[in-house]
């Protein structure tokens, strides 16, 4: 197939930009900083009062990309040359695809996953109108099959918009990558009222029953974020509805976050892909600097950390799994709504709210459907010292307050016990 068509006007943005379409070899020149959304800024007095987004956009200075509707889908990024990461690309690096193509190049890799069965409830804040025809065109353009979404209500009416934006950025990108890393997986984007604590509450109680009502059960996605507070342990039985897994994002900064220090939700940190610049081949995966993560202020060491107490000590330490979160080695994604006053379009996102849809699908694909958090947890340490191919040990790289925790051979504060390869050990 030929590579997305693009309108006039795109066009005349691509050049401005100086995007470099000749070749993959040749790095786009182009100016891009980081943008933290308004929906991911943690204010004083938040912590077990309102959740933030984990959510960090690599912005073009010129603003979202367009996309052209009539876009024929070829499975490669809308872009050649930046070397940022897509679906089939993701399925490379993580190999959850047979014969992955070598050094997975994003401008050539188009194998994507198959299979996923059960539920994926991801749990957000805000609605998003256009939640459905934004999954649907990110499927269309990525060559993934069409997905089962639906909408739901929390409170049982549609809730505001975000008026930043940020809230509906993040549902795009929760509902796009899980369905990337589980296509065959039933997905249900539960909105909370707002991003009050008791709304959020609201909806993974609804989330949990419409999971664990489904064929198989299987998980809840909360890529949102508390600062910890002292009253969360009274909260921790939120994640106990028997057949359905838990996971939430440890955040984008250093330290701890709740619910993802919770003993019964799966703790997802976040990695760097590294890339040759030139080629995009893949290099190597390394820690995520900003990555949250390490010992818990008000929860204890649960059973599964029982053979890293010596590092962990008495307190639950995280992340237990990590996946690329680094938005300098983002994915694209596709949301139509406007963003902090600019148009909706393509966007570069990462941080731990890609990690965590993304485990959350890889989880689902792997076909356990284990009964409770604990128990996949028990699965992933278990195969910490057992089968360690399941998991890439991460062993190069820093993270923390002072940057004072460092990437080491088997669990560390940066990324747990690593980052997932293929579907065994979860």
């Amino acid at each position: 197939m030929g590579r997305t068509k693009w309108s006039i006007a795109s066009l005349a943005v691509l050049l401005l930009l100086g995007f470099a379409q000749s070749g993959a070899a040749q790095t786009p020149r182009v100016k891009m900083h980081i943008v933290v959304p308004q929906s991911s800024v943690a204010h004083p007095g938040d912590a077990g009062v309102k959740a933030h987004t984990n959510l960090l956009v690599m912005m073009p200075e010129t603003g979202p990309i367009a996309i052209d509707a009539n876009a024929q889908p070829n499975e490669l990024p809308p872009v050649a040359g930046l070397f940022f990461e897509t679906p089939a690309s993701l399925a490379c690096v993580y190999r959850l695809v047979k014969h992955p193509q070598p050094g997975c190049n994003p401008d050539q890799t188009t194998q994507t996953v198959t299979g996923g069965s059960g539920a994926i409830a991801i749990v957000d804040a805000y609605d998003d109108p256009s939640a459905a025809s934004d999954l649907a065109l990110f499927s269309s353009i990525f060559g993934l099959p069409p997905a089962d979404l639906t909408v739901v209500y929390a409170s049982g009416s549609e809730p505001p918009l975000d008026p930043t934006g940020g809230w509906e950025l993040e549902e795009s990108l929760d509902i796009e990558y899980a369905h990337a890393m589980a296509p065959g997986a039933k997905l249900f984007l539960v909105e909370a009222a707002s991003n009050s604590g008791d709304d959020l509450v609201t909806a993974i109680s609804l989330a949990s029953t419409l999971v664990a009502a489904h064929h198989r059960g299987g998980e809840v996605s909360m890529s949102f974020a508390f600062a910890e507070f002292s009253q969360e342990t009274q909260l921790d039985g939120l994640f106990t509805t028997p057949g359905v897994v838990y996971i939430a994002g440890t955040g984008d900064y250093p330290g701890t976050s709740w619910p993802a220090v919770s003993p019964n939700v799966v703790a997802a940190g976040g990695t760097t892909i590294s890339r040759n610049s030139s080629t995009g081949q893949f290099i190597l995966e390394s820690t995520w600097q900003d990555a949250g993560g390490g010992p818990s202020l008000y929860e204890v060491r649960p059973h599964f950390q029982d053979g890293i107490a010596g590092i962990v000590g008495p307190a639950r330490g995280t992340p237990d799994l990590s996946f690329d979160a680094n938005p300098n080695t983002g994915v694209w994604v596709v949301d139509t709504n406007q963003f902090e006053g600019q148009p909706g379009g393509f966007f570069i996102v990462g941080g731990t709210s890609l990690s965590t849809p993304a485990l959350a699908g890889i989880i689902n694909n792997a076909g356990k459907f284990h009964s409770s958090s604990q128990a996949e947890n028990t699965e992933i340490y278990r195969h910490l010292f057992f089968d360690r191919d399941d998991f890439r040990d991460i062993l190069y790289g820093n993270c923390g307050v002072n940057i004072g925790n460092f990437a080491t051979p088997g669990w560390d504060f940066c990324t747990g016990v690593g980052s997932s390869v293929g579907l065994s050990g979860k």
